[in-house]
């Protein structure tokens, strides 16, 4: 982790396992290590080793590297990941994130044809991490279009704030796809904020995950809130590198993202004062 001014932590910055993807969850731990990040987010789906707790923790530990949080199998692609039990998994993401010291994790909205899952929602997540001590944060999402027709998937809604939860992830090309005002969110999540992936996008209704600075979100901006907001969570790089064609490409990315959020959380120093005569 850097140090900010006067000895205040800035916030600790983590890879997303997806991050790597075609790449396995190990190549994650390695470009993490590699890189410099403070740690990664487990993205937990059809990798088997990112289902496989003690797998997980023996890379933590062969690469030096911490796991900071969970983003539990809740994608449309990881309905059977673990078990077909939506509770079940959100539990099972629980377990695996104390078992391997991480903080937070990080959940979607329930599907709105997962009518007995949304009913149970609310309640599961305020309970669920209260004798661990972790933190479920529920994550904004956007609405899919498809020939002009914009469709919401998500049950009540895309915004989880329009619920209330106790702890929230803030993800900005969720904003760029959404169309939503991403320091407004920001906002309205307030001290319920604990989590950021931190990403871009260009505006266009689809989840892109650009390198940060590439698209139309204000990342520069959101960093410098958590700054002056006092957010003690994690900021996660979460961009898309499938198109990639070498390691060498993927890292660069990697390499970039990292570098834009050590710069942006990091306080501007103060001028210094004249010397007193």
């Amino acid at each position: 982790m850097t140090t900010a001014q006067h000895g205040a932590p800035a916030p600790p910055v983590a890879l997303s396992t997806a991050s790597v993807y075609p790449e396995p969850v190990t190549a994650g731990f390695e470009l993490a290590a590699e890189l410099g990040y403070d740690g990664v987010e487990l993205m937990v789906w059809p990798d088997p080793v990112s289902q496989d707790v003690p797998a997980v923790a023996r890379l933590s530990e062969r690469f030096g590297v911490p796991v900071l949080a969970v983003h539990a199998p809740c994608l449309a692609v990881t309905q059977r990941v673990w078990t077909a039990e939506p509770i079940g998994r959100i539990r099972r993401s629980v377990e695996a994130a104390a078992a391997l010291g991480a903080r937070t994790v990080v959940l979607h909205p329930p599907f709105r044809w997962q009518r007995r899952y949304s009913a149970l929602f609310a309640d599961e997540v305020a309970r669920s991490g209260e004798h661990v001590g972790v933190e479920l944060a529920i994550e904004n999402m956007f609405p899919i279009s498809r020939s002009g027709v914009s469709t919401v998937l998500y049950s009540p809604g895309f915004d989880p704030t329009d619920v209330g939860h106790a702890h929230y992830t803030l993800d900005l090309s969720h904003t760029a796809a959404a169309g939503v005002d991403a320091i407004a969110m920001l906002e309205r999540m307030g001290s319920g904020l604990s989590h950021v992936h931190l990403a871009d996008g260009s505006g266009a209704p689809r989840d892109e995950h650009l390198v940060p600075g590439r698209g139309g979100q204000p990342c520069a901006e959101v960093c410098k809130r958590l700054l002056t907001d006092g957010f003690d969570g994690t900021v996660v790089v979460e961009v898309s590198t499938r198109r990639c064609r070498t390691r060498d490409e993927r890292t660069a990315l990697l390499a970039e993202s990292l570098l834009f959020a050590r710069l942006h959380l990091q306080p501007t120093a103060r001028p210094a004062l004249p010397a007193r005569r």
